[in-house]
């Protein structure tokens, strides 16, 4: 089991590197810019605790940080384990004149740099169920966290109700997987996609998850009928 979890991030680092030029394009366009309005009630929902410093863990090229911008903080710092995709991110930090609260970096989720309790918040956007070990990384995503903080985890769900799940699955089982790869010129990216939103361990399974890793609070939000939630607890 170890070393196919070493597989899995050394995959995972590799996959988002090679579709990092097209990434921003296919997310918008495969989820007909829906993810803009998650990401939007990401920012709503902290904007109750007004966080002043904010970690944004698999930040990606940086849009959920940068919809975060929107709240006032000090400072965002957005981590990721693929370059390439934090290059692009920098880019669009710097073309919006918001590299001055934005700073983004290498970064393990599993082994963040940062000292106990310095974040206000912790966020993480379509990035979990890529976690190496899922309970490490919540578990350091608590230990950075202000007693207090929030941590905001926005994933991929699985609709249960006829007909959208029988819609959503022949979507994400052909649809996505060939438009995927014929604009991204990757073979796998688009099919781990489904794959990995299969196998992630969601809803109640995940509060469970956040429990365990000494969470409190622990809250979920279906949106969009359920192909996406927003889960929410406290440190």
């Amino acid at each position: 089991m170890e070393q196919e979890n070493k597989g899995k991030k050394v995959k995972v680092e590799k996959m988002f590197n090679d579709i990092a030029h097209k990434y921003d394009f296919l997310n918008h366009f495969l989820s007909l810019g829906i993810d803009i309005i998650w990401r939007r009630k990401v920012r709503k929902t902290l904007s109750h605790s007004k966080p002043k410093k904010i970690l944004d863990v698999a930040t990606g090229t940086a849009d959920l940080a940068i919809e975060l911008c929107r709240l006032n903080p000090d400072e965002i710092i957005g981590v990721d384990i693929a370059e390439e995709m934090l290059n692009i991110g920098k880019e669009k930090i710097i073309k919006k004149k918001l590299d001055k609260i934005i700073k983004l970096e290498i970064g393990d989720s599993e082994k963040l740099r940062f000292q106990d309790n310095t974040f206000d918040a912790v966020t993480v956007s379509f990035g979990v169920r890529n976690y190496e070990d899922l309970q490490a990384g919540l578990k350091e995503m608590n230990r950075v966290l202000k007693p207090g903080g929030t941590l905001a985890v926005l994933e991929f769900s699985k609709p249960s109700k006829f007909p959208l799940k029988q819609l959503y699955n022949f979507y994400f089982k052909y649809i996505l997987p060939l438009f995927g790869k014929v604009v991204s010129s990757h073979d796998s990216a688009y099919t781990y996609l489904p794959e990995s939103v299969q196998a992630f361990a969601e809803g109640e399974e995940f509060l469970m998850e956040l429990k365990k890793a000494n969470y409190k609070q622990t809250k979920q939000n279906r949106l969009s009928f359920g192909i996406a939630t927003l889960y929410t607890a406290k440190a």
